[in-house]
């Protein structure tokens, strides 16, 4: 019975403990969410609700959607579309392309096959901000400043991406397997689609999210690839909200409740895969 009780109370404790950790990570989304439903003049009148002669002390018929309002008539409408192509597109691609190399680097057996492996480990610790002078120059020489492709080909291959497909190839591919695909007349590409890819399905979603958010949050590449406005992302047309003299608060805040609203549908979505992916490799079977 003791331990019965004991046992109810540290489930009890736990309970707590998650609850508050709960409130306290809620608690800034829900005043984003009730900023962006401020006038300019009810802003700094509250932390949270406008104070007012509703219920609970609350001025209901303050908080309006015109912030949002403007927000499509600032165009930002195009800025989204702009974010959710760039980032999906990326996504798409990039985890495509490590996977594709993770694999021939854990299963082929080819000259330099070691020294790929370190060159990728290399890139893995190299500061990216070192690369933004030689990046900028090679796209300016391959005439590919301001355009679409030049925002996203340096994207689409990126180390950390290769190096995690080929761990988690290793530890979820059997040899064995692969043979025998080969033995039934399968060709590599084959092999790669149906064999590979569902096997390493926790690491694909995984790495789907963490390619999504990084391009989607994406802030300084866009600023130095792209000069027209009209192919900026969300991340860039949010920033240029703040005014030099006066910033629209409840304008700003809107804004970014539209960025981080998608973001949050994806990872609710994908979130198992998400720690399963993460998880995988951490014991090796």
């Amino acid at each position: 019975m003791s331990s019965n009780s004991a046992r109810l109370a540290r489930a009890a404790a736990l309970q707590i403990v998650l609850a508050a950790l709960a409130i306290v990570t809620l608690v800034p989304f829900a005043w984003l969410i009730i900023a962006s439903l401020k006038t300019r003049e009810d802003f700094f009148a509250s932390t949270f609700f406008p104070p007012g002669d509703g219920p609970l002390g609350i001025g209901w018929d303050k908080l309006t959607l015109d912030n949002y309002r403007r927000l499509g008539e600032l165009g930002f409408e195009l800025n989204f579309v702009n974010s959710m192509f760039y980032a999906s597109a990326t996504a798409v691609l990039a985890t495509l392309i490590s996977a594709s190399a993770g694999y021939a680097l854990a299963k082929f057996r080819f000259r330099g096959r070691g020294a790929a492996t370190l060159l990728v480990l290399g890139l893995i610790i190299l500061p990216p901000t070192l690369l933004i002078a030689p990046g900028y120059e090679l796209l300016f020489n391959l005439g590919l400043l301001d355009t679409v492709p030049g925002l996203l080909l340096p994207f689409l291959a990126p180390a950390f991406g290769v190096f995690l497909f080929r761990q988690s190839v290793t530890q979820a591919v059997p040899d064995q397997l692969l043979e025998a695909a080969r033995i039934d007349g399968c060709s590599e590409v084959e092999i790669f689609f149906a064999i590979v890819l569902p096997l390493v399905r926790p690491m694909i979603g995984a790495f789907l999210l963490i390619t999504f958010l990084a391009m989607w949050n994406n802030f300084i590449s866009p600023q130095i690839v792209l000069q027209s406005p009209d192919k900026q992302p969300l991340s860039v047309a949010i920033a240029q909200l703040r005014g030099l003299y006066r910033t629209d608060y409840g304008l700003l805040m809107a804004g970014t409740v539209v960025s981080v609203a998608p973001v949050a549908v994806l990872f609710l979505l994908l979130q198992k895969q998400f720690i399963s992916g993460l998880t995988s490799g951490a014991v090796k079977g």
